[in-house]
């Protein structure tokens, strides 16, 4: 068994890792800041799933900082380190951008810095498809032009992979960068498109859609990313691999699906395209089964109900959660 330092573990999929590493009984020390970037419930209600369990110890600290980033740390030896803390999101990086580089650059920074200081070898990023903008073919490979991106939130992940090749380049680092296709799942993010389609058809609140609603995301299930993210640890040198569904599907079939469980109508107010947002997303993943034996095993169908019925289960307080941009 091994012990791993899982950076965001009170975040939407760092959770998610940490129960997977857990449960295959694995020692996790997980590090968050716990910030307001969006409603601090949902990181506390995955943080409690995890408190309390036989090989888990939470830290909260800052990665972005050389001092937060030792703290998160401790004193530990790592067979590996997951750096899933992020500011994600593409809209809000337009107001923000010095808070996702912060967190996105410097924290990879410091941790990549940690990791040759201290003598561990793996290194897992998870990055994001934003990368791709609306310029390659699809479905999007990993050798695909990943130097136009659309949002500082895409050029501050695109910077942490550079970063990410320097390190293995000089240090012999082994890493491996996963760029995530729309996960989606219960307790996910509230900016995303699939919580705030169910609240707000739910709660009867116009649902907001940006464009006409065509564009299409190849929405991944939380467990399968993190599946993937797990598999990542294995030695690979460097590598940068989709973990995606493979299977776009348009934002108004989300509506309508979501819709269709809740039994409710939805009242779409439209908007123009938010600056920053790509057209359509779609996963090449035949390198993600080779390398690293996965595949995704969660229907679209199937992940969104999982999703209706978290939220039916949490309506009480995450009705109230901001799902505004």
């Amino acid at each position: 068994m091994g012990t791993y330092l899982v950076t965001g573990a009170a975040g939407f999929i760092g959770s998610d890792v940490s129960r997977r590493l857990l449960d295959d009984r694995h020692t996790v020390v997980g590090a968050d800041n716990l910030n307001d970037a969006y409603d601090p419930r949902l990181k506390e209600w995955r943080l409690k799933r995890l408190s309390g369990r036989t090989g888990f110890t939470f830290r909260r600290a800052d990665i972005s900082t050389p001092e937060g980033a030792a703290e998160a740390w401790g004193e530990e030896k790592y067979d590996g380190v997951i750096n899933l803390a992020a500011r994600a999101g593409v809209r809000p990086s337009l107001r923000d951008p010095a808070a996702y580089y912060a967190a996105n650059v410097s924290g990879t920074l410091q941790l990549l810095e940690l990791c040759r200081q201290r003598g561990v070898k793996k290194f897992v990023l998870a990055s994001t498809s934003s990368l791709y903008g609306a310029h390659n073919p699809r479905p999007f490979r990993e050798d695909a032009d990943i130097t136009r991106p659309f949002s500082p939130y895409a050029a501050s992940k695109g910077a942490a992979e550079l970063l990410c090749h320097t390190y293995h380049h000089l240090h012999g680092l082994d890493i491996t960068i996963l760029r995530y296709f729309t996960v989606y799942g219960p307790a996910g993010r509230p900016d995303m498109s699939v919580f705030r389609f169910i609240q707000r058809i739910a709660e009867d609140m116009p649902v907001i859609v940006y464009g006409d609603g065509q564009q299409e995301r190849d929405f991944t299930y939380r467990d399968d990313i993190s599946a993937g993210t797990v598999a990542a640890l294995r030695p690979l040198g460097y590598e940068v691999i989709n973990l995606g569904s493979d299977h776009p599907v348009p934002l108004r079939l989300v509506i309508d699906e979501a819709s269709r469980r809740l039994g409710k109508a939805a009242q779409i107010e439209w908007r123009p395209p938010a600056p920053g947002d790509v057209p359509s997303t779609w996963a090449d993943i035949s390198k993600a089964r080779s390398l690293l034996a996965w595949k995704p095993t969660t229907s679209f169908e199937a992940g969104l109900d999982a999703c209706v019925a978290w939220y039916l289960a949490e309506r009480d307080w995450a009705s109230s959660v901001n799902t505004l941009d």
